[in-house]
């Protein structure tokens, strides 16, 4: 929970820096009543379909958009089984960090490639976010949010 929370704050940085609205969601049970399963992804975020859902409560993904980026913090297991379930669901952005690494898929013709640039974030290189999260497990969040701050700031 707190690399998902650590993460999230990256996130927003960059959301802020880039000046793109967003609204998060949080553990948000991704549903459609086509599919045979949901799955409850650690985070998920609303980036270029944000005005579409700003005043939904609760979303439904069987008439509003997927979200735009979801994100998996791997614990135990690896969170590569979700991927045909957000794949199929259309989420064009899936981000999963291990602990130590950072792996990013986009959705390309009905199937996430790996790749080291994200759709929502191109100008940034986000192979540098497990440095700035190991940063925050050795010197804390704040001193971790503020240098983020700053190297993202640079990159633009």
């Amino acid at each position: 929970e707190n690399a998902n929370r650590m993460l999230e704050g990256l996130i927003v940085v960059l959301l802020e820096e880039l000046d793109l609205e967003f609204k998060r969601t949080g553990s948000f049970t991704c549903r459609r009543d086509d599919l045979e399963r949901g799955a409850e992804p650690d985070s998920c975020y609303y980036i270029q379909h944000e005005a579409q859902v700003r005043n939904k409560e609760p979303i439904d993904l069987n008439r509003d958009p997927p979200p735009d980026l979801v994100v998996e913090i791997e614990h135990t297991q690896s969170a590569l089984p979700k991927l045909q379930l957000y794949a199929t669901m259309g989420v064009p952005e899936f981000w999963r960090y291990n602990g130590d690494e950072l792996y990013i898929y986009q959705l390309v013709k009905g199937n996430y490639a790996q790749c080291q640039h994200s759709l929502a974030f191109a100008a940034i290189n986000l192979t540098e976010i497990p440095r700035f999260l190991q940063q925050g497990k050795q010197h804390g969040e704040l001193k971790m949010t503020k240098n983020f701050r700053k190297w993202v700031i640079k990159q633009l």
